[in-house]
């Protein structure tokens, strides 16, 4: 079996080329390859196509790409945290495929099956399914770029649109567990888009926070086999580059101290 652990990040972004198209795993800031982000952001890649449910905050994650004009284009189902991706999106600069999340998740996972399309009753009816939704803005506040209809057919009772799937030149994800050969194991909610991104990649670099030797993963625990990753970069938990930020940080007031009678 091939070893695919790479020395580092930097390496294992190499050929990450000007303009390329990739699967970022994560949901909010929960399981984003943040090691990966960062060294293809200190590679200067630029004209990037991402696909991802979201695109970070402003100064972490995807966003710190975004903030440096290095994505030209992104795939996202909701962008409501991030104040450069609004402006950039309504200055032009951005164009921006909204997809609902479910049909996101399934344009990605029906990439990595092999699947080139499916049929789905989500966004029949609005402009998902018509067309005329912004993609991109002409900075003027006329639309460039609007998204094209697309086809629907009647199965049964019921109309669904017509949905292609994505297999992107790279995927980046975040794993909990790793080995060698590697199969990957996530953490909880950690998992989210993780595992898709990770089939949908036509080359997969899987950051892991605990690397391990082939045999040592329980084969029932395994959530992506590693016949879908090509690279494998081992960042321990608490190392530089490792940082796991809460993306909204709800703190209660203390309960006050009772007061002896």
């Amino acid at each position: 079996m091939i070893n695919k652990v790479v020395a580092s990040s930097a390496a294992a972004v190499y050929d990450i080329h000007d303009g390329a198209s990739l699967a970022v795993g994560g949901f909010g800031l929960c399981g984003i390859p943040v090691a990966l982000i960062q060294a293809l952001h200190d590679a200067g890649t630029s004209g990037l196509e991402t696909i991802s449910n979201n695109c970070g905050v402003d100064d972490w994650g995807l966003g710190i790409l975004l903030r440096d004009g290095r994505i030209r284009r992104t795939i996202s189902s909701y962008v409501g945290e991030n104040k450069e991706f609004a402006r950039q999106f309504l200055a032009g600069e951005l164009e921006v495929e909204l997809t609902p999340q479910g049909t996101l998740a399934e344009k990605l996972r029906a990439g990595g099956a092999g699947i080139p399309a499916f049929y789905t009753a989500a966004g029949v009816g609005t402009q998902v399914s018509e067309g005329g939704l912004p993609r991109k803005y002409d900075g003027a506040g006329g639309v460039a770029v609007a998204s094209p209809a697309k086809e629907v057919r009647t199965f049964g009772t019921g109309e669904f649109v017509l949905e292609e799937s994505l297999t992107p030149d790279f995927a980046l994800v975040h794993a909990w567990k790793g080995d060698r050969h590697g199969n990957l194991v996530f953490h909880a909610t950690a998992m989210n888009f993780n595992p898709l991104c990770a089939m949908a990649g036509k080359i997969t670099i899987a950051e892991v926070e605990e690397l391990v030797e082939a045999g040592e993963l329980d084969p029932e625990h395994i959530h992506v086999p590693g016949i879908f990753v090509q690279r494998v970069v081992h960042v321990p938990a608490g190392s530089p580059g490792s940082e796991k930020r809460i993306e909204k940080r709800t703190v209660a007031a203390a309960p006050a101290n009772d007061k002896e009678s």
